[in-house]
């Protein structure tokens, strides 16, 4: 189902408007546009709030990183040194 709206656009968007759609086909080109740009805002919030999520938790992670490496680095050497023993 579709709405009839009325609304008002500058000179030049008409203009550029005009170039682009046929006059029959204005509402589908201006619809497209509008639901383009709110997945393109949308997607762009989404990684601005990420990236923002990512940063303050930096820290933390850094903190997680060094206290498990030990601890990681002692398994990888027992894991390596079983391999070694099993392969001869």
């Amino acid at each position: 189902m579709s709405k009839r709206i009325n609304i008002i656009l500058p000179d030049q968007t008409m203009k550029v408007l005009d170039q682009v759609a046929t006059k029959g086909n204005r509402s589908h080109l201006v619809s497209e546009a509008v639901l383009y740009f709110v997945r393109t805002r949308g997607n762009q919030s989404l990684r601005e709030r990420l990236k923002t999520g990512y940063q303050a938790q930096s820290d933390e992670s850094l903190k997680v990183a060094a206290a498990w490496f030990p601890i990681e680095e002692e398994a990888w050497h027992k894991s390596n040194g079983a391999n070694k023993r099993s392969a001869r």
